[in-house]
């Protein structure tokens, strides 16, 4: 007897379905309410592309002398991507404004959109930079990156 399937899922891709939140202020940012994020800013219509905002755990290799096998554990907590590329206005009325360089607060990513019951994930961040890069023959964006400060906290039920 084969092990079962795992269950099937409903496949997406992001556009259309993920958002992204800038959120100012947040009282436990591992549980925030509703009025929280309502409180916040939607990041989404103007965001070109995203980095990976990926939450890894790097490996610490834990050789000993009773084996050639080189054996790992869990190390530090690390976030890959922590970038958002956002279309930038000629009268700079986007998101340099509510995002200036050291601004502090939180991104929080909904994979399956703000919806009541999916997941999200909140990243406690400080903006690092609003790069202008200059790109003929493209809508001009800002780069922006940002250093998560905190743990995040993943798989936060959507209130």
């Amino acid at each position: 007897m084969v092990a079962p399937n795992i269950a099937a899922s409903d496949r997406y891709i992001p556009e259309g379905t993920t958002d992204f939140y800038f959120v100012a202020t947040m009282a436990n940012y591992l549980s925030p309410t509703r009025a929280e994020l309502n409180a916040g800013t939607r990041l989404t219509p103007e965001v070109s592309s995203s980095g990976n905002w990926g939450i890894i755990s790097n490996a610490i290799d834990t050789p000993d002398l009773a084996t050639t096998f080189t054996s790992q554990i869990p190390g530090k907590i690390t976030v890959d991507g922590s970038t958002l590329n956002m279309y930038s206005d000629d009268n700079q009325a986007d998101a340099r404004t509510l995002m200036p360089r050291n601004a502090v607060g939180y991104i929080v990513k909904f994979p399956g959109g703000d919806v009541t019951g999916r997941r999200m994930t909140i990243f406690p961040v400080k903006v690092g930079s609003a790069a202008e890069p200059t790109s003929f023959g493209n809508p001009t964006e800002l780069n922006f990156s940002f250093y998560v400060t905190r743990i995040p906290a993943e798989n936060v039920l959507v209130p």
